[in-house]
């Protein structure tokens, strides 16, 4: 038997800014509150398909371009469209390198966290 991925957990300066913007951006909810932290996740909860999202409070500031991180793909509109959509709810372009030529944008989130806008990969 393998392991898969259940939680993720980022640190962050203000989880619950994140936590709104995350939800926001995946379609997941609060799940849980503790000691500062907070935890989203699919409205199924913990132990589901989907990972769970730990936001972890920090005071400590994020130094450079992360060795992980999020790919996401619009499940109901197209890339352009999902791209506009981020943008609003506050997601920033990144330049990490990029040539211009990629099929996915690079953003990052309210506290910087780089991740990936795919294209839609996924069938209604």
């Amino acid at each position: 038997m393998a392991c898969r991925i259940s939680e993720l957990v980022m640190d962050c300066r203000d989880p619950e800014r994140l936590a709104a913007f995350w939800c926001e951006v995946l379609g997941y909810q609060v799940i849980g509150r503790e000691d500062g932290d907070v935890e989203i996740g699919p409205e199924a909860g913990f132990g589901g398909l989907q990972p769970t999202i730990i936001l972890s409070r920090t005071d400590e500031p994020k130094t450079g371009k992360l060795r992980l991180h999020i790919d996401v793909n619009p499940t109901d509109r197209d890339q352009d469209e999902e791209l506009k959509r981020l943008l609003a709810a506050g997601a920033r372009p990144a330049d990490v390198g990029q040539t211009g030529e990629e099929s996915w944008h690079v953003l990052t989130d309210p506290e910087g966290n780089e991740f990936c806008l795919l294209r839609r990969r996924l069938d209604d």
